[in-house]
């Protein structure tokens, strides 16, 4: 069976033609940015990825997390290769170097993130979400906190967490009890409870820095009355060295459908009043801190799409290689061939291709944005806000289904969980729901996103998609969802919200299709890469292009058949 190989040569062309990585490297914040350091960074980090993690993802499937009384503990093996990614300095490189980091453009990070995600997406939760964590104290954190708090994290000797969810409030933030009350020195007293956080408690670091949403004492109701709070496992001693236990407990983790290698906790925060907490930012503003960490997630879920679509892509493929069954129809040879020589075998592998070059040019795309908008482009940071919800949601929505088309490139067998197909269709099905659903991404699409600077931030993403497409489909396509998104700016309510899915489906394809096409044009050449990628091009858009019109039904019906069904009726 094929081992896993990062895919250097697909990350390297789509830094160069989408993210256009030399336009960074061309200013003084991303001159370290130089083509020699980012094939140094992509290839270092392949070899690394798989030769220590992506050997441990069935082992992380299979043992995974467990929890005990006294804390989380991971496999040995995790441990071991978690300290040598720590020593690697692979956490460090998008962190800016007055942190103790390598100050590389975000989407080097990002390529970094797909590299070892694919190779281990479970285990590679644990460094994304401190990145998230990163990005917010950077944004809003104090010049002391920021000093104590951001080395560490940089080089993950320190993990982070994000904590928002309670049991009685899900998507609906504002419903959080947690509170923090003034202990008089500037500090407070945190007392609560958070499920789903991942990697909440775990021993391959020497602590775990929590950021907690709570109320403190005559907050306004709803989300104006949240603040955020640094709350770490171990509180810090006078060398800024972890300290004395902080009441943080580990109350248990889920027992989830797959990514058992991420410990998803139940956290109970002040048990025996003692848990101390530091105000991040002014207090009341901590959706506005939480935003900052959680669009950075969001980008990060849209890449762990991007991860499990080219581990599934690669197993498949080693597995269609070697898999010996039946003649290829019409063939006078008669003799069994490889299922890869089968036209709808060819046709799974080629879309699995496809769909996944799609999905990173979106998310790189948007990680792109990211760079352009910290160098103070404001017309990229309006783009940003455009593109995060297609990436997140659409990026997962590729991810799930290029890992159920890799369960049925193996037949049977990928329904044998010995074979680790399955594994990927596990791991990847929780993508679209964690860090706001897809269908919440679709929301802000239409009702926030369309309406930004006055329509101009989505017409002029549009300008810039039919500057470029060539492709008869692929005009066609942004047309329609030009068409649409006007339709949708005048709508109500309910028939925004009904066509909110579909439009944000068919918005996806066309970015991804411009993309793509844009791809194509600098595909030259006769190496294996050139002709994958220039077949991966057409397949696209002859193929996946025109599905994405078959949406416009649904983007643009009235949401009165929704309604139409009385709430009870659904039960009959």
């Amino acid at each position: 069976m094929m081992s896993f190989t990062a895919a250097v040569a697909d990350q390297r062309f789509v830094l160069e033609h989408v993210v256009r990585i030399g336009e960074l490297a061309a200013t003084e914040r991303f001159a370290a940015a130089s083509p020699d350091v980012v094939d140094a960074v992509l290839e270092g980090v392949g070899q690394f990825a798989s030769g220590e993690w992506a050997p441990l993802n069935r082992e992380g499937d299979t043992v995974g997390a467990k929890w005990s009384p006294d804390g989380v503990h991971m496999p040995a093996s995790f441990v071991k290769a978690y300290k040598e990614y720590v020593e690697g300095g692979w956490g460090t490189i998008g962190v800016p170097e007055d942190f103790g980091g390598q100050g590389l453009p975000f989407a080097i990070q990002t390529a970094v993130l797909d590299t070892l995600g694919s190779a281990n997406m479970g285990f590679a939760l644990c460094p994304t979400l401190t990145v998230g964590a990163i990005e917010a104290l950077i944004h809003h954190g104090s010049p002391e906190q920021q000093a104590l708090y951001l080395p560490h994290l940089a080089t993950g000797d320190w993990t982070g967490t994000m904590n928002l969810t309670e049991p009685q409030a899900g998507s609906d933030v504002g419903a959080l009890r947690a509170t923090a009350k003034p202990l008089g020195d500037g500090k407070w007293s945190i007392k609560g409870t958070k499920i789903y956080i991942s990697f909440g408690d775990h021993d391959m670091a020497d602590n775990i820095v929590h950021l907690v949403l709570a109320r403190t004492p005559d907050a306004p109701a709803g989300t104006r009355g949240i603040s955020l709070f640094l709350v770490p496992k171990f509180r810090l001693n006078e060398e800024g060295t972890p300290g004395d236990f902080n009441d943080v407990r580990v109350v248990s983790i889920e027992h989830k459908m797959g990514l058992h290698a991420s410990p998803t906790c139940v956290l109970s925060f002040g048990d025996h009043d003692d848990c101390v907490g530091e105000l991040i930012g002014a207090e009341h503003a901590g959706m506005r801190a939480m935003f900052t960490m959680m669009n950075n997630a969001r980008l990060n879920v849209g890449l762990q799409g991007v991860q499990i679509a080219e581990g599934a892509t690669q197993k498949a493929v080693g597995y269609a290689l070697e898999r010996v069954q039946s003649a290829r129809a019409g063939s006078p040879n008669k003799e069994a061939v490889r299922i890869v020589d089968h036209p709808d075998v060819r046709r799974m592998l080629l879309r699995m291709k496809a769909q996944t070059q799609a999905a990173r040019a979106l998310v790189y795309y948007a990680a792109g944005q990211v760079d352009r908008a910290g160098l103070g482009d404001g017309a990229a940071k309006n783009r940003l806000e455009v593109v995060t919800p297609l990436a997140k949601a659409h990026g997962t929505d590729i991810g799930n289904e290029v890992a159920s088309l890799g369960i049925q490139v193996h037949g049977g067998m990928g329904y044998v969980e010995e074979t680790g197909a399955a594994q990927y269709f596990r791991d990847a099905r929780i993508t679209p729901i964690y860090e706001g659903t897809n269908g919440i991404q679709a929301a802000d699409l239409v009702g926030r996103k369309l309406a930004l600077d006055n329509g101009g931030a989505f017409a002029a993403l549009v300008s810039d998609m039919r500057a470029e497409a060539e492709h008869p489909e692929l005009v066609a396509l942004i047309d329609a969802v030009d068409a649409i998104a006007r339709r949708l700016a005048t709508a109500d309510a309910d028939d925004k919200l009904a066509a909110s899915y579909p439009f944000l489906t068919m918005t996806s394809v066309a970015v991804c299709g411009w993309l793509m096409e844009r791809e194509g044009r600098h595909a030259t050449g006769d190496e294996e890469f050139a002709v994958v990628k220039r077949a991966s091009v057409r397949f696209y858009l002859d193929q996946i292009v025109p599905e994405a019109h078959g949406l416009k039904a649904a983007a643009t019906a009235s949401a009165e058949v929704l309604y139409a069904v009385p709430a009870e009726a659904f039960a009959a």
